[in-house]
């Protein structure tokens, strides 16, 4: 990772670049989504089964497009004993921080005769879209948790969930062991934006909802963007990013992980480092070229890093905040003496993670916060 000054032009050019990656959308995307989104709300199942066949199963029918129960319980007998132990904690942390959120129906008279209040009610059906395990092979269960539990605890009637088979036309027993114990009504192997319009839509086999949820590819995002309106969406997500805020004190060996647990994302993701430190950058920047090298993803987090990895050396904590809140990252870390003293300077941030003990993937899992 290249260490650079700030301030400096230099600096302003790889920081907007950061910033600005994966906002441009192409118009030949917006019409190919578009196109998607038309044939399946015309064509249903027909046009599902036919962009699964194309781009993930080749051999998927109508037929097996529905999860089975009996496949469900299967998945949850196949998978380790130390993953189901694993999932309870996951579960049971995740459930107590949402319970927390649940906000209640309330009714004031301020004055008489009038009676003023808002009444809260769940939506009756959600979609949650969890993406594609890539190959099978990484499974991503926390899109399930953290899709499903909120919706599970706000009351939702009817929980679907769609994800992209192998080319099998399998789906990842660790995700199916996730989705039978937090108990989602339907799972469909079905992926991309076609999944996105057959939630959003209807079809034979999968039922209309009232909200769609959950991260996904460019166009999976884009078909989201589309859909607005005729269901709700939780958010457009972007590509996957962390800054790290460091200073003396800091573990060059834990930063470095952290950075690459986001690299080796995508190609697209951001990984940064702002310290006040030069030992810490030379260091951390040292161990990151150690550990990329033993990732199962290792080309994946070098075109990350080599495209949007940055160390920034800056003159002071307080220049690093500054910073920090004009990037708004998705997850940031404070990996700093005494970040109590700063944690209410943080104005633009996804999730805050305070100290070297605290690592992002904790947060991502089993912590607790979506």
């Amino acid at each position: 990772m290249e260490i650079i000054a700030y301030p400096s032009s230099k600096a302003e050019k790889r920081i907007q670049a950061v910033i600005d990656r994966g906002r441009e959308i192409k118009p030949e995307d917006y019409e190919t989504v578009s196109a998607i989104l038309a044939e399946v709300k015309t064509r249903g199942d027909e046009a599902l089964i036919e962009y699964t066949r194309r781009f993930d199963a080749p051999g998927l029918t109508l037929r097996n497009l529905k999860v089975t129960q009996a496949e469900m319980q299967a998945a949850a007998k196949t998978v380790p004993s130390g993953f189901l132990s694993a999932l309870e904690r996951a579960v049971e942390q995740i459930e107590s921080f949402h319970k927390r959120q649940l906000d209640n129906s309330w009714m004031t008279t301020p004055r008489p005769g009038v009676l003023l209040g808002q009444l809260l009610r769940p939506v009756e059906a959600a979609g949650i879209y969890v993406p594609g395990a890539r190959g099978g092979t990484t499974p991503l269960v926390s899109s399930v948790l953290m899709g499903v539990i909120p919706a599970r605890i706000a009351g939702v009637g009817h929980v679907s969930m769609v994800t992209p088979p192998t080319k099998e036309g399998k789906i990842n027993p660790y995700l199916l062991a996730a989705a039978h114990r937090v108990g989602v009504d339907a799972v469909y192997k079905v992926g991309g934006a076609w999944a996105i319009a057959g939630l959003a839509y209807g079809t034979q086999t999968l039922r209309k909802v009232d909200v769609v949820a959950g991260p996904g590819n460019t166009y999976v995002t884009l078909a989201k963007k589309m859909v607005a309106g005729i269901v709700g969406i939780d958010m457009l997500a972007g590509p996957s990013e962390i800054l790290v805020i460091a200073d003396h004190s800091a573990i060059p060996e834990f930063i470095a992980a952290d950075l690459l647990s986001q690299a080796e994302h995508d190609p697209m993701a951001s990984a940064m480092l702002i310290t006040d430190s030069n030992k810490i950058a030379k260091a951390v920047a040292a161990e990151v070229k150690k550990q990329v090298a033993g990732l199962h993803r290792k080309e994946v987090a070098e075109r990350s890093l080599s495209d949007y990895g940055l160390i920034l050396r800056v003159p002071s904590i307080p220049a690093a905040i500054e910073l920090a809140n004009r990037i708004a990252p998705e997850h940031l870390e404070l990996c700093i003496q005494s970040p109590f003293e700063v944690i209410g300077r943080i104005q633009n941030a996804g999730a805050v993670f305070i100290g070297e003990f605290t690592p992002e993937p904790m947060g991502d899992y089993i912590a607790g916060p979506n």
